[in-house]
């Protein structure tokens, strides 16, 4: 259903930092920069954008907004968590855990603030 997911940054050289760390640690590519300037992350099938605000008023993240990111185990999603927190990122919500669902998630703000959550498949 869904092409990308483009989300502001007012730092796109700290947002690379974090970016690339949690992207790698999925097992994806860093991020490339295209000629407009958004850095570009493709990994599964899926994309993810960030960029300045073509309006040029300062980046805001969504209230309410969290953009999910599908991992392939725990330990990915154990490893975007802590490449996320030492590349900026802020631990949100609960530790990296089971839901009742069978899932296990984390959650993070990159440093614009933009809420995020990893999940792996249900271990069950």
């Amino acid at each position: 259903m869904f092409t990308h997911v483009m989300i502001g940054s007012n730092d796109l050289e700290r947002a690379r930092v974090f970016y690339d760390a949690t992207f790698t640690a999925l097992g994806g590519k860093l991020g490339a920069m295209d000629a407009r300037g958004r850095l570009i992350y493709a990994h599964e099938g899926g994309r993810l954008m960030v960029s300045k605000p073509i309006d040029g008023n300062p980046a805001t993240a969504a209230n309410g907004g969290t953009i999910g990111i599908a991992a392939a185990s725990p330990d990915h999603v154990l490893a975007w968590h802590k490449a996320g927190t030492t590349h900026g990122g802020t631990a949100i919500e609960s530790p990296p855990a089971e839901r009742p669902n069978g899932a296990f998630v984390a959650y993070l703000r990159d440093p614009d603030g933009n809420k995020l959550t990893v999940r792996s498949k249900p271990l069950k």
